[in-house]
């Protein structure tokens, strides 16, 4: 595998209308992007309008929330010159990991590859390399898929740039992706507020890990105050689903890297984590032997029944 030289965080603007279209005749129109050099840190972008196979005049809507004029469209280069010129300032695909905000920015790159006929290869390689970052960051801070402005208040940062210009828009997600990174508190912060306490305020950091325990063990005495011994299958179906949701409501304190919470909160966790698997594996075998009913051994919920005492 390549040494990893560079981050390329891209955005596409593309065809749109007021009353909708299909995604596939909604090409890229403008592409930005900004790359960070691994070693230096140096950041560069790249900014270029490409013009579409369609060459009907922009429609209204879509000239006010681009900003993008038939003018820019009408002087461009066509999207297989433009995607050239991208991978030359690229500067190594194999050495690149990509990133945007969306899988939407990926999923237009391949379609539009293959609108023009581009070499597989290359795409399938950007396609191994890439991160839907607002998935991330969805799944390990803000719970709901948030849009870059909203991302970016999360850490007191305001929208650099244009609205609506790509290139903004992919250095946007480059500062939510930084943050994300070096800020580890206050990542853990943002991902307790909007997983465990919502609305509530959060507790001073000395003490968050002591209340989250305590709001975990309500959570858990709830939930093992509805736990039989036996379930029938559909009713088992049920039970999982509803363990999936008390999981993803405490695992990314497995995945916490700034160490503010204590051992007995990550170990409860952990139980909490293995029950759910253990679950899932009883219900597999359960489902293998045409079983009627899923019965829950003893074993398998004494952890969970120590955290609530």
């Amino acid at each position: 595998m390549a040494e990893l030289k560079q981050l390329v965080f891209f955005d596409f603007e593309m065809l749109c209308s007021k009353s909708g279209m299909l995604f596939e005749d909604m090409e890229a129109i403008r592409l930005g992007a900004v790359k960070v050099d691994v070693e230096s840190g140096k950041v560069t972008g790249f900014d270029r309008f490409i013009r579409p196979q369609q060459n009907s005049p922009l429609s209204t809507f879509c000239k006010e929330l681009t900003g993008i004029s038939d003018s820019d469209l009408e002087k461009a280069d066509d999207f297989p010159q433009v995607f050239k010129d991208f991978l030359f300032w690229v500067g190594g695909v194999k050495k690149a990991r990509f990133f945007s905000w969306s899988s939407s920015d990926i999923l237009r790159l391949k379609a539009d590859a293959l609108r023009h006929n581009l070499p597989q290869a290359t795409i399938e390689k950007i396609t191994k390399s890439y991160v839907d970052f607002q998935a991330v960051f969805t799944k390990r801070a803000s719970r709901t898929a948030a849009s870059v402005e909203k991302a970016l208040s999360f850490y007191e940062l305001s929208f650099i740039g244009e609205p609506h210009h790509p290139m903004y828009d992919a250095y946007n997600t480059l500062r939510i992706y930084e943050s994300f990174e070096e800020h580890l508190v206050k990542t853990d912060l943002i991902m307790v507020q909007q997983f465990i306490f919502q609305e509530a305020e959060l507790p001073r950091v000395e003490m968050l890990s002591q209340e989250i325990k305590y709001i975990f063990q309500k959570d858990l005495v709830e939930f093992y105050s509805n736990l039989n011994d036996a379930f029938r299958m559909k009713d088992a179906w049920k039970l999982i689903k509803k363990t999936k949701k008390l999981v993803e409501k405490y695992e990314n304190i497995l995945l916490s890297r700034s160490g503010i919470f204590d051992k007995e909160l990550i170990t409860g966790v952990e139980e909490l984590l293995n029950f759910h698997k253990e679950l899932q594996t009883a219900y597999r075998e359960h489902c293998s032997y045409t079983s009627k009913i899923m019965i829950l051994h003893e074993q398998m919920v004494e952890p969970l029944q120590k955290i609530c005492v």
